[in-house]
């Protein structure tokens, strides 16, 4: 077994494999940018060296500042996680002439599954289902076309380098195929260099089912069963579970065995992921499933695997890369119970599941009732240069509607302020009653959308909590101090505090009239409600209302307010009285920058005529690219950015004419 290891990764996968390599005796060396110099996976090694600046193409992607860390550290081999240069065949070419083992499998099997179309040709060979459709070398666009058209719509167009939901887009018009074919090559060349492209049949009602394999190099091959993966949305995975529900044993027999087929072919060593697409337009069958991809790496849903079986995949890899036989047999390996993983990330679901950046001001996360793994803590910064995970939340129980229970849980104790993001969504999730019952598959959330991200509307207790907290009403109590009980009151009358919040977009006034013994009046607009405060413990309160005792949280930020209750997170602004409103007055006229990007593409001309939701600009933020769309519609003014150009969060990119204007 090593005795020394680097992880040429970040975030909540370095964090992983610290864990596992600290339980095993195994010292371990971190890398990291200068934005992650303060970062959770720096804190939990032994050691760590700096690799370059922030952007990836100057730290976690540069190979020799990887191999000058090993030989300065004395790291006999690098565990690459999932991401960043993990399916790099020539990483491990270079590791290997560096005299550092490689975590993983070999480069040549890397290399035989990184591109889908050699990946699927090499399937076919081996008695593998793939999915109908071109994965050619010919990439001319009316050649691509007529493929597409030939296949029927709809059709899925994918970056044959691609993965992570990047490069990809269905098409269900003709018309819109070219635009498509467009966007998917600008993508897949962003994110891999590589802007080749396949086309697939696009199944109507399909679930997302994938099998963990193993290999050594000793010509052992197994699968640790299955995951379901089919909850999606812009082709990332959401909630992840295992086993499938309602998988036949037929069926999960047929898969494990195409599965290690798979492997085998390409001499497989360490942990890979064979990804398959099942059609259930008739339900689950053992002749309906197809052969998508493989990951030639640990997958981000992994845990799950480990809950239901047992097994510590980490460990395995290290003990195959380490020169070790498989762990177990076929025969050894059995699997219990369920499990699920929900991927807490820093987004807007509203908003088109934007990245969001902001600083964890407040970070709980559910570790009693829940396996959590992540690689922040209260305080960081979410960055637009990397991944905006912020935890997984995995759960395992005796039965699917236990472990679906106790995620839901697990998602209503989780809380994050300074930061929104898709904690509520993922509880919606959870509450569906299609997916409770089992009946999922990836155009689950596409269809359901509306419902999945429905807001509720801010509660009275909490408009009430948030002004108290904004008027300083919520304060601990400083010791025995009599006079805390008479915080706010006045002697010849209740005295009266305003406070000024933004809920929903709208500036209220909120009226408080403190009545001593910290119990306040406060206007709620056609009513008056009175609260006590009962117990404060740090941020949480305690409080009577209309003789109903209650428990909440209140996080105060330096421009906005969090109150947690019920499972529910509401933001809550606290405006400068001394400032206008003239920013927002304007916000229609105006299309902004929602994040830090790259202008990649600008559709719109100054004195254009527009229509409202009209594409005007593409913005390339996280490896995503994302529309921005007219506010209105109008006539374009200013144009205010060029393709090509980085631009900052809030950045005004481009103006509407006034309507006074545009009509003159």
């Amino acid at each position: 077994m090593f005795k020394k290891i680097l992880i040429a990764n970040r975030g909540e996968i370095a964090c992983r494999v610290i864990d596992t390599a600290k339980r095993l005796g195994i010292r371990t060396v971190a890398v990291f940018s200068d934005a992650d110099a303060n970062a959770k996976h720096v804190a939990l090694a032994d050691e760590a060296f700096r690799i370059g600046p922030a952007p990836v193409g100057e730290s976690y992607l540069k190979i020799e500042k990887i191999i000058e860390a090993c030989h300065k550290s004395g790291a006999e081999a690098v565990h690459p996680g999932y991401g960043f240069l993990s399916e790099n065949p020539e990483f491990v070419v270079a590791l290997d002439q560096a005299g550092v083992a490689f975590i993983g499998p070999s480069a040549a099997s890397i290399r035989a599954m990184g591109l889908k179309d050699a990946a699927k040709a090499l399937m076919e060979k081996a008695g593998v289902p793939v999915v109908p459709g071109y994965h050619g070398d010919i990439q001319d666009p009316d050649f691509l076309k007529a493929r597409a058209d030939e296949i029927g719509y709809p059709v899925l167009i994918k970056a044959r380098a691609g993965g992570g939901g990047k490069g990809m887009r269905r098409v269900d018009d003709p018309q819109d195929f070219q635009n498509a074919l467009t966007g998917a090559r600008r993508e897949g060349e962003a994110s891999f260099g590589d802007g080749r492209v396949l086309i697939e049949k696009y199944l109507t009602k399909p679930r997302h089912i994938e099998i963990q394999v193993f290999g050594d190099t000793h010509g052992n091959a197994v699968h640790l069963f299955e995951r379901d993966c089919s909850l999606q949305r812009r082709h990332q995975k959401v909630i992840e579970e295992a086993p499938a529900p309602d998988m036949p044993e037929e069926m999960r027999a047929a898969m494990g065995e195409a599965a290690v087929r798979a492997a085998k072919a390409i001499d497989y060593s360490g942990a890979g992921t064979i990804e398959f697409i099942a059609d259930v337009s008739d339900g689950l069958q053992s002749d309906r499933f197809f052969f998508m991809e493989m990951n030639t790496r640990l997958q981000v849903e992994h845990p799950v695997t480990e809950l239901i079986t047992g097994e510590d995949l980490v460990e395995w890899q290290l003990r195959v890369a380490a020169g070790g036989v498989l762990p177990k047999t076929q025969e050894k390996l059995s699997f219990s119970g369920w499990a699920f993983e929900a991927r807490l990330y820093a987004e807007d679901a509203p908003k088109g599941f934007l990245p969001a950046i902001g600083t964890l001001e407040h970070l709980s996360l559910p570790e009693r009732l829940a396996r959590v793994d992540s690689g922040v803590r209260s305080g960081d910064e979410i960055t637009p240069f990397y991944d905006p995970m912020i935890a997984k939340v995995i759960v395992h129980g005796p039965t699917r509607d236990a472990a679906l229970g106790k995620l839901l849980a697990a998602l209503e104790a989780t809380e994050v302020a300074g930061c929104v993001t898709n904690a509520a969504f993922l509880s919606a999730l959870c509450r569906h009653a299609g997916f409770a019952n089992g009946d999922v598959d990836t155009g689950l959330i596409d269809r359901d959308l509306a419902e999945l991200i429905d807001e509720p509307d801010t509660p009275e207790d909490a408009v009430a909590l948030a002004a108290l907290a904004a008027l300083g009403l919520t304060r601990p109590a400083k010791g025995n101090d009599p006079f805390e009980t008479l915080a706010g009151w006045r002697i010849w009358s209740a005295s009266r505090q305003f406070a000024l919040l933004e809920i929903g977009g709208e500036r209220r006034e909120i009226e408080v009239r403190a009545l001593g013994n910290r119990r306040f009046a406060v206007h709620l607009d056609t009513h008056v409600k009175t609260y006590e405060i009962v117990r404060v413990d740090g941020h949480a309160l305690t409080y009577d209302c209309d003789g109903h005792r209650a428990r909440a949280k209140v996080i105060v930020g330096g421009h906005d307010l969090t109150v947690f209750q019920n499972g529910y997170a509401f933001s809550i602004g606290l405006p400068d009285r001394l400032s206008g409103d003239e920013d927002a007055a304007g916000a229609g006229d105006q299309l902004i920058a929602p994040m830090p990007g790259l202008v990649k593409v600008v559709f719109a001309q100054a004195g254009e005529a527009v229509t409202k939701d009209q594409p005007l600009l593409i913005l390339e933020a996280m490896k995503m690219e994302h529309t921005l769309k007219a506010p209105r519609d109008g006539i374009v003014g200013d144009l205010l950015v060029a393709e090509g150009e980085q631009v900052t969060d809030g950045t005004v990119l481009l103006a509407l004419k006034e309507e006074a204007d545009a009509a003159a």
